[in-house]
């Protein structure tokens, strides 16, 4: 458990909040365990029927500290060290719904994890990022089947290749999320979504989830991402993407052989 992450159960539903707004929510190896072991006992407990992911502050995340990647970049860090994976994987096991609201920034992760939430409101001024090739990475969390799955190959290799923020209600428009809101309203349209689901049937809702989610092909992209991800961290243009970010100041990649 960690401080960072907030998690009670009420009405059937388990509210998880991020609450790290001092950094934007950025998630940390120990939230990524919390996380990941919250969504695995909420699996378990019949209690649970509905499961809604919101944020404190200005931002819905950041997305993974960058401070790990950088660490790993330089060899400061084992790749092996890194614990996203136990998130990322329960987040494609689970059959109850997943529903989150979001203001703020979404970055990374924080759009990623998106795509196996079941419904999603944003803030209609939200900025939702994927800047992986930006730092020389790849995308996770099966981001690269699912997101070309929703909202077409064209506009996912512009959210990924280009990293420019996409704002919320163009998110809603194109159908990445489910709907945008005045911020004000999201989360109260996020919990009222959450405790309808929870009335809902629970064994049909599951049912249904399971037809229309393959969690066994999700995993495998899940695995080759990783994989890839991890031989990305160790190159050269990692480095200077990470050294640049250190520096504030724009990486120079041309140089450099892909």
């Amino acid at each position: 458990m960690t401080e960072h992450l907030k998690i009670v159960v009420t009405d059937h539903v388990m509210h998880i909040t991020m609450a790290r707004p001092e950094k934007k929510n950025a998630l940390t190896q120990a939230m990524y365990v919390a996380f990941g072991e919250a969504l695995t006992r909420a699996e378990s407990d019949p209690a649970v029927r509905a499961v809604l992911i919101d944020s404190e502050g200005d931002s819905f995340t950041a997305g993974n500290d960058i401070a790990d990647f950088a660490a790993i970049a330089t060899g400061a860090r084992s790749r092996d060290e890194m614990r996203t994976h136990v998130f990322l994987e329960a987040l494609a096991r689970g059959t109850k719904p997943y529903v989150a609201a979001v203001n703020g920034l979404a970055v990374g992760v924080g759009v990623t994890m998106l795509m196996h939430c079941d419904v999603t409101y944003v803030a209609e001024d939200a900025r939702l990022t994927t800047p992986f090739v930006n730092l020389a990475v790849v995308p996770e969390a099966a981001s690269s089947w699912l997101i070309p799955a929703r909202i077409g190959y064209a506009r996912a290799f512009q959210l990924f290749a280009f990293g420019e923020p996409m704002d919320g209600k163009t998110a809603a428009a194109i159908g990445l999320v489910t709907a945008a809101f005045p911020a004000a309203e999201v989360r109260a349209k996020a919990l009222a979504a959450a405790k309808a689901l929870a009335a809902k049937p629970a064994g049909a809702l599951q049912a249904t989830k399971k037809l229309m989610r393959d969690s066994a092909a999700m995993l495998a992209v899940m695995a080759r991402e990783g994989e890839v991800f991890g031989q990305r961290l160790r190159t050269a243009e990692a480095a200077e993407a990470f050294r640049a970010f250190a520096e504030r100041r724009t990486p120079d990649f041309s140089k450099i052989q892909g």
